[in-house]
């Protein structure tokens, strides 16, 4: 790792940093307001990039041929990363703690989310100069502290933690049968009153659509819809005609 006490080095280098921000007011919102920015001391010098899709086997054909297998969809990005806090020539000092503290309530609800009665942790975002492969809205899913170094009167001074950030999708492809075309879905975030007719009319023009909500969502009983609950509207161009 290569220390840095600036966005920018001497020698000209960018200094990474991560940024927090409000869990968005709706599902299919970007990130809210900027609540704390954590410029890293030392820029990291390995950081781990996942990239996968899902896949469903094919289906065997005889004794010794399969179908080719069906993609379902493109996982979310994950980024593992560590970051080292270090206040060890400031023996009095109480910023790696702080910075500690700052991390770890990424994995809890923010105040602002508690209030609206839709808890979520804050967003993130990994920054560092031209680097936009890390730069994505990200939630943090884990965060692992280890303290190694600390004050006559047990105050930690140094510490290494593990970051791992799970990419928050955008909105959600969907094929369309007939064209093969990607169609965009929404995600919507259930509410006291709310019924798959009453989606399904706002949604679609037509209460009868209900079924095609249903279907997307594994809903058995169209009676029960808790509030807060996410589910998944198809987009128009995928719905059968209703008969209804």
């Amino acid at each position: 790792m290569s220390p840095s006490s600036s966005s920018t080095t001497g020698g000209g280098m960018r200094r990474a940093s991560l940024r927090v921000y409000e869990p968005p007011t709706d599902v299919t919102a970007g990130p809210g307001g900027l609540l704390a920015e954590l410029p890293l001391q030392y820029n990291p010098s390995t950081i781990d990039l996942r990239k996968s899709a899902s896949w469903e086997p094919g289906r065997a054909i005889g004794f010794q041929r399969t179908s080719p297998p069906q993609f379902l969809n493109a996982d979310p990005r994950v980024l593992s990363v560590q970051v080292l806090l270090d206040a060890s020539d400031q023996p009095g000092s109480s910023g790696v703690r702080s910075r500690v503290e700052t991390l770890l309530a990424c994995c809890e609800p923010t105040e602002a989310s508690l209030s609206r009665k839709a808890p979520s942790p804050p967003w993130v975002r990994m920054e560092w100069g031209t680097f936009s492969s890390i730069g994505f809205d990200a939630c943090v899913t884990s965060v692992d502290v280890s303290y190694t170094v600390f004050s006559p009167g047990g105050e930690p001074l140094r510490a290494t933690c593990s970051l791992t950030l799970q990419e928050v999708p955008g909105q959600t492809p969907g094929q369309n049968p007939t064209s093969g075309a990607l169609t965009a879905r929404r995600v919507h975030r259930t509410v006291a009153g709310d019924s798959l007719q009453s989606l399904a009319w706002r949604e679609y023009g037509d209460p009868g659509a209900w079924r095609a909500i249903a279907e997307a969502n594994g809903i058995d009983d169209p009676m029960v819809l808790s509030p807060g609950s996410e589910l998944l509207l198809p987009a128009a161009e995928e719905l059968a005609p209703s008969h209804e």
